[in-house]
This record gives C-alpha cells, sequence and structure tokens, in this order.
C-alpha cells in the first residue's frame, strides 16, 4: 500500500500553479474500500461481505485518460494518485482533484475521469 497524499498539500500546489488563476473551483474524489460488494450496491444481487480488495492499475492508461480530461472545456488542473496491492476495508483506492473554471464543466470532468478510470485502466478484485 503507498503513502496517502495530502489533499492540503494537493490543493496547496494547484494554487501555486501558473494557470490557478483560470480555477472556479476545485474538487476532489476520494474512493475508499467498502464492505458492500459492487454487485449488489449496483445490480442489487445478495452478495457477502467485502473484506478486502487486490487493487492494480495501467499507469499510461491513465495518463491517457488524464490527458483526455485535459481537452474537456474549462479544466485547467489534475492530479490523481492510485493505491495498489491487498487493500483492507477503508482503505483510500484513489484520490483525484480537479480545478476548472466552473462547476458544471469540472464536476462532468471528475465523473469522466473516475468513470473511466475505474472501467479502463484497473483490476480491482474484491475479497
Amino acid at each position: 500500500m503507498k503513502q496517502v497524499p495530502s489533499m492540503d498539500q494537493w490543493l496547496k500546489e494547484a494554487k501555486a500553479e501558473e494557470n490557478a488563476g483560470s480555477c472556479g473551483m476545485y474538487l476532489v474524489h476520494n474512493g475508499t474500500v467498502r464492505e458492500t460488494a459492487r454487485a449488489q450496491v449496483r445490480g442489487g444481487q445478495d452478495c457477502p461481505a467485502v473484506t478486502g480488495m487486490d487493487f492494480f492499475y495501467d499507469r499510461e492508461k491513465v495518463d491517457a485518460v488524464v490527458a483526455d480530461t485535459y481537452r474537456m472545456d474549462g479544466i485547467y488542473y489534475i492530479k490523481i494518485w492510485l493505491n495498489e496491492g491487498e487493500l483492507k476495508l477503508g482503505d483510500d483506492i484513489m484520490y483525484v482533484l480537479i480545478g476548472g473554471d466552473i462547476r458544471p464543466r469540472v464536476v462532468d470532468a471528475l465523473q469522466y475521469l473516475v468513470s473511466r478510470v475505474k472501467n479502463e485502466c484497473v483490476v480491482e478484485t474484491e475479497l
């Protein structure tokens, strides 16, 4: 498991960037390991409780998704951190920080980026 980043530090760094004056909103996402199985949450299936997760990702694919997200209108800052290995309940899976000009664009970009990362870039096995 990797060391979890500081969101205070990330925000400080983002606001020190050259294009920070273009950002009217920063949005943070923190995904964690939950005890309810994905199949139960999304599909209503009855499943045993999750006790942990094996989590791995492809850095090149993540970088490509980040590059695509930067092409969205009004998005000026993105930072992403992904954990790796065997995670326990409550462990952090992912942090994402996105900065952009207005709320709707930042919300849409966050949804786009997280969805693509989860669907295209990671292998996660609930235990």
